[in-house]
């Protein structure tokens, strides 16, 4: 039995939608984890070229968890491991702690 034809389909919960609305908000807005990155304008680092920015995604969605109901666990902790990244990759000095392991990084689909 293949089992991918056996998850039911539908829409993602409305906490997740708002958590990644909040999401693309504060980076759009220059205002993710601004204790992080204070002082650096990421955004044309990432918004030249898509490649960067679908990395953004991808850690911010692995990362983030949801509980049986739908309810976002820790949108804080996916946000700050994508500030991390948007942070190394403005400054090449900066070192992600602890480092990002493949399954954050993943980039998933076609």
């Amino acid at each position: 039995m293949n089992t991918r034809h056996d998850v039911r389909v539908g829409h993602l919960p409305v906490d997740v939608r708002a958590s990644l609305r909040f999401f693309a908000f504060y980076l759009s807005n220059g205002t993710i984890d601004v204790d992080l990155l204070d002082g650096i304008d990421y955004r044309p680092a990432l918004f030249q070229f898509g490649s960067p920015l679908e990395q953004v995604f991808a850690i911010y969605c692995n990362v983030l968890q949801v509980d049986a109901h739908g309810r976002v666990l820790n949108e804080g902790d996916a946000q700050y491991r994508a500030a991390q990244w948007i942070r190394a990759h403005c400054d090449r000095s900066y070192r992600v702690e602890p480092p990002f392991q493949a399954w954050e990084t993943e980039l998933h689909g076609p």
